[in-house]
């Protein structure tokens, strides 16, 4: 799997202002190259090449039992001997390397014993029966997770297909891909003796595939490095340019980043609250998308505070102490505590200006929250042991984050996508867009979706292939189209049809963003074509005669007809008329108006037409409803279309006993349809039962009363 050479020039530290690590990480693996070759160690001593490891495991497990790391050792290095990577240096130091990564990042035993065997099926005579029988079935199943598909089974489709297993494996235990993601660190730090166009092969699909997927398992501590790795292979110039400006502030007079800091330790040392303040400079990368965004830099901008603590509620009590002492950039705050991201990741985001000018970006939070900040899933530890809760298959990123909704989505339209050219380039499609928004569901379940998400998006996120009969949505409590994109916190109630021949409309593609909402449409489209339309008659023929199709009647409009209801006005002999602009009834509360040829117009109490004859000085005449008797309403019935709806609607109407005077349909709009009937009512007090019939009718998702123009009323 990795027989790539360390290339000195890559060999240095890519964060800048952080300790020199990187160089020590190579004298060492050449030691531990060389202790493995002479077999240092006994039986029952652990072998002095894994002793860095070792080290590195017991800071996050003092109690560790060490064995299964010594016999995994043992295997390997014996399986190796005599393997040598292309620098010229003993293969095994290949597998400690990556060992040590996820030791440092906190990984538990299985995932480090596994670790050091997984380029052992691959490169040597070890068989999975082998790691079984001796290592037990965790560790067989994550070593076999990782190991490549042949290219001599799989030719050109290797590559793709490896990545499907490595996902689909990953779906079942996350542990699989935090070994992939140390892998490919360590061979991108030792890349440099391959050819450029390698280079540059290996770079893109790290940059395509496995940076999104560190983003997504949130272990930020191998994103940042990859990305400054990818970033000087895809990118020199810009990345010298980088290097150049670090240079330049590192050599520039006065520290104003750290200044602020040693005034923020004050402000919280005299606030009584226990924290460790750090100046966490910032890599390559992120310091070239804050030079392209701002222009010139200052010399605050090459780092930000890192504020420590020890419990939620002191991080609080640090933000208000810094909004106090300082003054707040209030567009810079973000909480990612009360609302994490998908990913895990938790802080408070902050920035603070000095009575100079000077700004600093600060995060605040607790130490465990900083260990899951970098190291995402591999912090969870053994997020797999007995003694842990089961999850309830919600596909919420924050109940179970060992198989986040993402994951499951994304295994989900894999399936789908049986053509190895297809999935590879969907999967880069999907992981290049960034997750970054919460939607929420009426049961209190989460979505992770792309920023720029519909409803669309929505419906096959929740529902898979169910969404196609999806006929509407409310965003936040107001009705939506299908193509409404989505804001990060939006809940999201998804309406459906109960049509089950009713699927999505080409339409749908436009509004779909998620590879997992276009292959469910494009198939179901596929499965269910548009007729052709009939061909043109020949010259000479007259086309075939159509049935005609009747005109929809003309609205009557109360405005326009006496209505039938009672109402006593205070000024005799006056003709009144119910306005036609709000439909009044029994017992609507009700005003009047005298208009033109002595008539008297009643409107609700809430008209517009109320106000504006006021504005003009119309004085109000008493009004009042007296006995009713039958009485006429015009109703605004808005609904998604389906077959059979208007001869729904048209029988509920009429099993309320009410007569239909006019109806009106206008043509549908984005599967959207409005009905409008003007309708005689025995008595108003049929009208409240008259709307919730209406309302029941699948696919009607409001009935009102008719706000027509104020002009009409007169």
């Amino acid at each position: 799997m990795s027989a790539e050479a360390t290339n000195p020039a890559t060999s240095g530290p890519v964060t800048p202002g952080a300790p020199r690590r990187r160089g020590r990480a190579r004298i060492d693996l050449r030691r531990l190259g060389r202790a493995a070759l002479l077999g240092s160690g006994t039986r029952d001593r652990l072998p002095d090449a894994i002793g860095h490891v070792a080290e590195a495991h017991r800071a996050h497990y003092p109690d560790a039992d060490l064995e299964p790391l010594r016999r995994a050792y043992v295997l390997a290095e014996s399986s190796h001997r005599g393997q040598m990577r292309k620098s010229g240096e003993p293969y095994i130091t290949h597998p400690l390397a990556v060992t040590l990564i996820l030791a440092q990042l906190g990984a538990e035993i299985t995932t480090l014993t596994a670790s050091l065997l997984h380029d052992t099926v691959e490169d040597t005579d070890v068989t999975l029966d082998q790691v079984r029988d001796e290592f037990g079935e965790d560790v067989c199943y994550l070593v076999d997770g990782v190991t490549k598909l042949e290219k001599v089974d799989y030719g050109a489709a290797a590559e793709p297909e490896t990545f499907r297993k490595m996902l689909v494996a990953t779906g079942n235990d996350v542990r699989v891909m935090s070994i992939k993601l140390a892998d490919r660190l360590h061979n991108m730090r030792t890349l440099g003796v391959m050819r450029p166009e390698k280079q540059a092969r290996i770079a893109k699909v790290t940059r395509d595939v496995l940076i999104p997927l560190a983003e997504r398992l949130g272990v930020q501590a191998l994103k940042t490095e990859l990305e400054d790795l990818v970033f000087a292979i895809l990118h020199p110039e810009e990345c010298a340019e980088v290097k150049a400006l670090i240079a330049a502030n590192a050599a520039g007079e006065g520290d104003p980043l750290g200044d602020i800091a040693g005034e923020v330790r004050g402000v919280l040392r005299d606030a009584g609250i226990t924290a460790e303040v750090l100046i966490r400079p910032r890599h390559f990368v992120s310091v070239h998308r804050v030079h392209r965004r701002r222009g010139e830099l200052r010399a605050s901008d090459y780092g930000r505070l890192l504020v420590l603590v020890n419990e939620d509620a002191d991080c609080y009590g640090v933000l208000g102490e810094l909004h106090t002492c300082f003054t707040p950039v209030v567009s810079e705050f973000k909480d990612f505590i009360a609302v994490p991201k998908f990913n895990l990741y938790q802080s408070l985001h902050t920035a603070v200006a000095r009575s100079d000018g000077e700004v600093a970006e600060v995060l605040i939070r607790t130490h465990q929250m900083h260990r899951v900040a970098e190291a995402g899933v591999v912090s969870l530890r053994n997020p797999y042991a007995p003694s842990e809760e089961p999850s309830d298959g919600a596909e919420d990123e924050r109940v179970d984050p060992t198989r986040p909704g993402w994951l499951s989505r994304l295994l989900d339209w894999q399936q789908a996508a049986p053509d190895p050219d297809t999935f590879w380039s969907t999967l880069r499609e999907d992981l290049a867009q960034d997750r970054e928004i919460a939607v929420f569901r009426p049961d209190g379940g989460t979505l992770g979706l792309p920023a720029g998400a519909t409803c669309v998006d929505a419906a096959y996120a929740q529902y898979g292939e169910d969404a196609h009969a999806c006929i509407g949505a409310r965003v936040n409590g107001r009705l939506a189209t299908l193509s409404t994109v989505l804001r990060d916190g939006d809940t999201v109630q998804l309406l459906m049809g109960q049509d089950a021949a009713s699927g999505p409309s080409r339409e749908w593609l436009e509004h779909a963003r998620t590879p997992a909402a276009r292959i469910a449409i494009r198939r179901w489209l596929t499965a269910h074509p548009v007729p052709a339309a009939p061909s043109p008659a020949p010259s000479g023929q007259r086309p075939p005669q159509q049935p005609p199709v009747a005109a929809p009647r003309p609205e009557v409009s109360d405005s326009l007809r006496p209505a039938m209801a009672n109402a006593v006005v205070d000024r005799e002999g006056a003709t009144v008329r119910l306005a036609g602009c709000c439909t009044p009834v029994p017992p609507d509360d009700v005003t009047a108006f005298a208009v033109r040829g002595g008539v008297v117009t009643v409107h609700r109490v809430g008209c517009p037409a109320v106000e504006r004859m006021k504005e003009v000085g119309r004085a109000e005449i008493g009004v009042r409803w007296g006995d009713t008797a039958e009485c006429r309403v015009t109703l605004i019935a808005e609904s998604f279309g389906r077959a059979h709806l208007l001869a729904d609607l048209t029988e509920a109407i009429a099993l309320e006993g009410v007569a239909i005077i006019s109806a009106t349909v206008e043509p549908p709009t984005q599967q959207r349809v409005r009905h409008t009937y003007t309708l005689q009512l025995p008595d108003a007090a049929h009208l409240p039962g008259l709307m919730r019939a209406m309302r029941a009718v699948p696919g009607v998702y409001d009935v009102s009363r008719a706000q027509h123009s104020a002009a009409a009323a007169h």
